[in-house]
């Protein structure tokens, strides 16, 4: 009798576009494990990704307005979950795979630092070798989650990890859904943020902008999803047209002109480097108060790889605890 993973392989074998990633034909795990009797290799990543401990920092880590004072804004967890709906309705839209889209969308971002892209660009002046989320997020599948023994993914979600940002695309056309889905998705909610946030109104935004994507947050996620499906159903590859390209980077650098790097917003950033390096500092000199698990890793790496994984790992605000801890000194109380 078939066991239910093998029923859905075969179900995707004839559902599946012909140049879909099938999870019968995945090249495998670094680590050769039997396959699950239920789940799909790649169903199995998910699961795994999900009940990762990396996975729920991702809710206590900034999007890009650093700790807001508001229910509503983005964290790098929110995102995440609006780039896998993104994946996932294209992947079906174009008969690709959507678990292997799923997987990869779930764990393209567990490398990300405390406080957003200014946490990246401040570690990756601290390192010595350097610092990009997209490697790092590979980082915490192979080797950091499980005390060291990583998560054992598959090499196409894998590749989807490291590749979702970055010179080098995705071996897969599931992991090209996810690099477009990442950007898509940040442009439309990182506009919406700055609008409730009051650093933008919507009249602001160019008019060819609003005339080619409307002017409201649905309207411009449905304008960029339907024109990559569009362009890409009888394409054999994943991607916008040339039009859609030119304006969504067009928006890309509006929102850096006015947003990212907008002194409003970004005004608390000049202290994250001095945040960081105090703390890459002290466990630098101090590397036996690692955590236990860092510890072990220490027999086989550098102690700035794992100082820089530690940092990396922190929550916004758990970084800010630890500082306050090391270096505020407490007020004298009366006893």
């Amino acid at each position: 009798m078939k066991t239910c993973r093998q029923q859905q392989e075969e179900f995707e074998e004839i559902t599946l576009a012909p140049q879909a990633m099938r999870s019968a034909c995945s090249a495998g795990r670094k680590r050769y494990e039997e396959p699950c009797t239920v789940r799909t290799c790649y169903q199995r990543d998910i699961d795994r990704i999900v009940h990762s401990k990396a996975f729920r920092r991702l809710k206590h880590k900034t999007q890009v307005f650093l700790q807001p004072e508001g229910d509503h804004y983005r964290t790098r967890m929110t995102h995440t979950i609006e780039v896998m709906r993104i994946a996932r309705t294209l992947a079906r839209s174009l008969r690709l795979n959507e678990d292997l889209a799923e997987a990869i969308a779930w764990g393209h971002d567990l490398g990300h630092t405390p406080f957003g892209h200014a946490g990246e660009r401040a570690l990756d002046e601290i390192c010595p070798m350097g610092f990009t989320h997209n490697r790092q997020s590979l980082r915490v599948v192979d080797t950091l989650e499980k005390n060291g023994k990583g998560l054992n993914l598959c090499m196409e979600v894998r590749d989807g990890i490291l590749n979702h940002t970055g010179p080098s695309d995705p071996h897969t056309l599931e992991g090209k859904i996810v690099r477009l889905s990442d950007r898509i998705a940040y442009i439309s909610h990182d506009m919406d943020d700055a609008v409730r946030a009051g650093i933008l109104k919507p009249s602001d935004i160019p008019k060819e902008i609003v005339e080619a994507t409307g002017n409201n947050y649905s309207g411009r996620l449905n304008a960029a999803i339907v024109d990559v499906i569009e362009t890409s159903r009888d394409s054999g590859d994943v991607n916008m047209s040339p039009d859609m390209f030119m304006i969504m980077e067009r928006f890309r650098n509006f929102l850096f002109e006015r947003v990212y790097r907008n002194p409003v917003a970004k005004g608390e950033e000049i202290k994250i480097k001095g945040i960081l390096e105090k703390l890459y500092d002290h466990y630098m000199t101090n590397q036996n108060l690692l955590p236990a698990d860092y510890l072990s890793l220490l027999e086989q790496n550098n102690a700035d790889r794992i100082v820089c994984d530690y940092i990396a790992g922190m929550t916004d605000k758990y970084a800010i605890y630890v500082y306050d801890d090391l270096f505020i000194p407490e007020a004298w109380q009366v006893r």
